[in-house]
């Protein structure tokens, strides 16, 4: 396993060329230096982050013998939430400020930008979320990635600090450069669902920042290979493989895979029809099972969650139609959305209506 720590140029050369061995991969830009240390603004309008977190040590949230891992673990639950509260709670808040940012207009908007960017630059030049201690970690960070890389792309066209940016771009790029190499051995099942369509967003996001074509290629790889596995009836096998939470893992993965297809569409990269259309047949496939989990029942055998009693579609599961809405223009995804709106997700930067709306 590369360490990049010690040889970055390496590393990144590494998976620059399994990506050109893919045929998705352009030139490679080479990315050097650290974030510099974070300068003290005085703004009494700005109130300071949460201290950054440096590390993470969770271990799953699902009984060890249940191979459909939909049985939680509830002491292993309350562990993983622990750990993630303080990741979790610091992008909710960042998620609300981008929400009101939107909507705030000429020297309003500009402060409120530059105090997101000045908050998420304490946490980069700090390093944040460098040690993550279990793959378990690993596989999960890869959505907190992505909402902290949408949340700096809508406020980085009204902010000044330009230097604050660069630092949150160096270190968003060293996070993704651990996940490109992370996800050349994850485990075979999360290999191809929601947890990789995840860290393909993050660096969708990222691309979108930087222009970096090695992380775009990247994510451009890593969609195609968890979009492609979509059966002809559009339903997720990985996800499929989770008994009484497939509905609900197919949504997950929506999430990640329409948001990075929309994103890539507008960075040049077109996706939707890929796999002779693999993304609306899932996004139908979703949409179709939403009354009473019928499709999902016949292939699982189990009755699913939303519909057991056990727990409750909210609008989040469903703030992807906001972007698979502009992508695609799709009636039957308007008239889901519209007595929803507006459609909100942290992990996918907040209010999906105003976003996809601009």
């Amino acid at each position: 396993m590369w360490d990049r720590k010690n040889d970055a140029t390496h590393g990144r050369g590494r998976v620059a060329g399994l990506l050109r061995a893919a045929g998705v991969c352009g030139a490679v830009l080479l990315l050097s230096g650290q974030p510099a240390v974070a300068e003290q603004h005085a703004d009494g309008a700005c109130s300071a982050p949460p201290d950054p977190v440096l590390s993470l040590s969770y271990q799953s949230r699902y009984v060890a013998n249940d191979q459909s891992r939909s049985i939680l673990d509830e002491e292993a639950e309350d562990e993983a939430q622990d750990a993630l509260r303080p990741v979790d709670d610091f992008l909710r808040l960042l998620t609300r400020q981008s929400d009101a940012m939107l909507e705030a207009r000429g020297a309003e908007r500009l402060a409120a930008a530059d105090c997101q960017i000045r908050q998420i630059a304490v946490w980069a030049a700090a390093d944040a979320l460098s040690d993550l201690q279990s793959d378990t970690a690993r596989l999960g960070v890869g959505s907190r990635l992505s909402a902290f890389a949408i949340l700096v792309a809508l406020a980085k066209p009204a902010s000044t600090d330009t230097a604050a940016i660069a630092r949150i771009e160096a270190w968003l790029t060293a996070r993704l450069e651990e996940q490109m190499v992370f996800w050349e051995t994850a485990p075979d099942g999360a290999a191809s669902g929601n947890l990789r369509a995840w860290a393909a967003l993050a660096g969708a996001a990222v691309s979108g920042l930087t222009g970096d074509p090695v992380i775009r290629a990247w994510s451009v790889w890593s969609t195609r290979y968890v979009l492609c596995t979509a059966s002809p009836d559009g339903s997720l096998p990985q996800e499929m493989t989770r008994g009484r939470l497939a509905l609900h893992y197919q949504l997950h993965a929506l999430a990640p895979l329409v948001t990075s297809v929309a994103l890539l569409d507008r960075q040049g990269v077109a996706l939707r029809a890929e796999c002779d259309g693999a993304l609306e047949r899932a996004a139908r496939f979703a949409m179709a099972d939403l009354d009473d989990g019928a499709q999902t029942r016949r292939i699982t055998g189990a009755e699913q969650s939303f519909f057991d009693g056990s727990s409750r579609l909210q609008d989040f599961h469903l703030a992807w139609l906001e972007p698979y809405i502009a992508l695609t223009g799709d009636a039957q995804a308007e008239a889901l959305a519209a007595p929803r709106r507006p459609l909100r997700y942290s992990k996918l930067g907040g209010d999906q209506t105003v976003i996809w709306r601009r």
